[in-house]
């Protein structure tokens, strides 16, 4: 039997970051989704390792080092030497990014009303914990293969 799960999955997550990122320009905000991911986990807590965005943000370390750098570069993010370890970079925001996480946060409440436009209370939980069921099985599976 043919299952189209993570085919529904993929497109969903494509057409969510175009209409997001269309969002995000009307409200003025010039960042990606991507930048917006790790902004939510800075928001949340500040000055950072690039490690620990990468486990909060599922993002591979690589991933998360490129897209940290575009937003040092734009002025999004600092970068400084944790003087508790010097080997180690903290990540921190800028007074720009905490500028605009109020207003990201009202664009991704609009995404989110998009989102579950015309689901029950009860359909949207059922549904967010089917998912949350596979993405605690996949966790589990990358955990036992040692990545």
């Amino acid at each position: 039997m043919e299952t189209r799960g993570g085919f529904y999955i993929t497109q969903i997550k494509q057409l969510q970051d175009r209409i997001f990122e269309r969002l995000l320009v009307q409200n003025g905000i010039e960042v990606s989704g991507g930048q917006g991911r790790i902004l939510f986990v800075l928001w949340k807590k500040d000055n950072l390792t690039i490690s620990e965005i990468s486990k909060e943000t599922s993002l591979a370390k690589n991933t998360v080092s490129i897209v940290v750098d575009g937003m040092v570069r734009k002025g999004i993010l600092e970068r400084n030497i944790n003087p508790m370890n010097r080997r180690q970079t903290i990540v921190s925001l800028t007074e720009y990014a905490k500028s605009i996480e109020e207003k990201y946060e009202s664009v991704s409440q609009q995404m989110n009303t998009l989102f579950y436009r015309g689901f029950s209370q009860k359909e949207r939980e059922e549904f967010e914990g089917y998912l949350e069921r596979i993405v605690d099985t996949l966790i589990l599976l990358e955990t036992e293969q040692g990545n």
